[in-house]
């Protein structure tokens, strides 16, 4: 049971982190991105190359995929600099089909469909972290790092400026805001900071594959973003927890049908999201008549 515990709470503060990253773009920024899971995969796929070539030192193999997250982010900020939103998301959405295709192909670097196996155990001066319980306090180390270098960020003038570019592009750019220059670095630390989450995932499994980071885990982290609520700091913790800890709460319920678990999660996320839209359109954490103003 404890076991149990522990993977769900690791696996938790994984996706908080991904939640968190997402929210930054999502709604600070008012960029919706389909395509957060392709960043979540780069950052697993670079941190297990890196540790299986070079080393699985936790202060090498994380800034390292980190970097070329951010790089490669700068795919996702051209679309960005261009159009804005239902054409965005469909131009985020083309980019999550074109990584899984990489993934999937690229096989010298990810291992195709049958992934990367036998990632070692990420290493922190000299020591392999392997033991459940001290990998979870990793993780939760790195969610409440994540926190602080969101909130630090936010309650800068680049914050401020972040919020001017959701509220109102136009009138940010009249202002005298460099729209570009944001909405790039925008997405480039958002993806950055995704990336940390996937080099978790990747050493705390020992184990990738494209599995992983398809369009449902893109559409999964959108709907913890918009269930917890929208631009704020609690808001994707909450969805977090409460999107993961829903399947093992159905799991206990002896009376349904075991094959049919997980559409009825499918149904309970998608009736979730409709009546908090109805009722609660800020999500679980934002003001209730966020969404209409």
């Amino acid at each position: 049971m404890l076991a149990y515990i522990l993977n769900l709470a690791t696996l938790i503060c994984i996706n908080a982190v991904l939640a968190i990253t997402l929210n930054f773009i999502m709604g600070y920024a008012g960029i919706f991105s389909m395509a957060h899971a392709i960043f979540f995969g780069v950052g697993a796929y670079t941190a297990a190359y890196f540790a299986l070539n070079f080393s699985a030192s936790f202060f090498l193999a994380i800034p390292v995929a980190m970097f070329v997250a951010a790089v490669l982010s700068l795919v996702l900020a051209l679309p960005a600099l261009r159009v804005r939103g239902e054409y965005f998301v469909a131009a985020s959405l083309g980019l999550q089909v074109l990584g899984v295709t990489i993934f999937a192909e690229w096989k010298s670097f990810t291992g195709g469909l049958g992934g990367i196996i036998g990632i070692p155990p990420v290493d922190i001066f000299g020591y392999a972290v392997a033991d459940p319980g001290q990998f979870m306090l990793l993780a939760l180390g790195c969610l409440l790092l994540v926190v602080f270098i969101t909130s630090t960020l936010l309650r800068s003038s680049f914050g401020r400026n972040l919020k001017a570019l959701r509220d109102s592009e136009s009138a940010a750019h009249a202002f005298g805001k460099n729209v570009s220059v944001i909405k790039t670095l925008s997405v480039m630390i958002s993806s950055a900071l995704a990336a940390i989450a996937g080099a978790l995932y990747a050493f705390y499994l020992g184990f990738i594959n494209v599995e992983s980071f398809m369009l449902d885990t893109s559409v999964l982290l959108m709907a913890m973003v918009i269930i917890g609520g929208t631009g704020t700091l609690m808001g994707p913790i909450v969805g977090t927890m409460l999107l993961m800890l829903l399947p093992s709460l159905f799991s206990y319920m002896w009376f349904l049908p075991p094959t049919e678990i997980g559409a009825i999660q499918q149904i309970a996320y998608g009736a979730a999201m409709v009546l908090l839209m109805i009722y609660r359109p800020g999500g679980l954490v934002g003001s209730a008549n966020k969404g209409a103003k």
